[in-house]
């Protein structure tokens, strides 16, 4: 009955987590992207095609468009050109 219990209660702090993680990237970490979203895409496409985007230049705005990559994944067999349509569109929908 204890073990019922616990695993019930680690399920439900899962389920949370997961609840709020999506919340905060939605409500917090994507607006960020909003001043400044067709550079965001540019950089991310770079990251994408390129093995070293940045070359001499500053990474920050490479890795912070890398970003995207891990809250809004590429989905599989999806090309280049139709993932940075589908982040445009996101991100054209979170800045409205």
């Amino acid at each position: 009955m204890l073990l019922l219990r616990i695993v019930g209660f680690v399920l439900l702090l899962m389920l949370l987590v997961s609840a709020w993680s999506t919340w905060y990237a939605n409500q917090v970490t994507l607006p960020r992207y909003c001043d400044k979203q067709e550079e965001t895409l540019q950089h991310l496409e770079q990251v994408l095609k390129e093995p070293e985007p940045a070359g001499d230049e500053s990474r920050i705005p490479y890795i912070i468009a890398a970003k995207l990559i891990f809250l809004l994944p590429k989905q599989t067999g999806e090309s280049i050109p139709d993932y940075l349509e589908r982040v445009r569109v996101h991100l054209w929908k979170t800045c409205q």
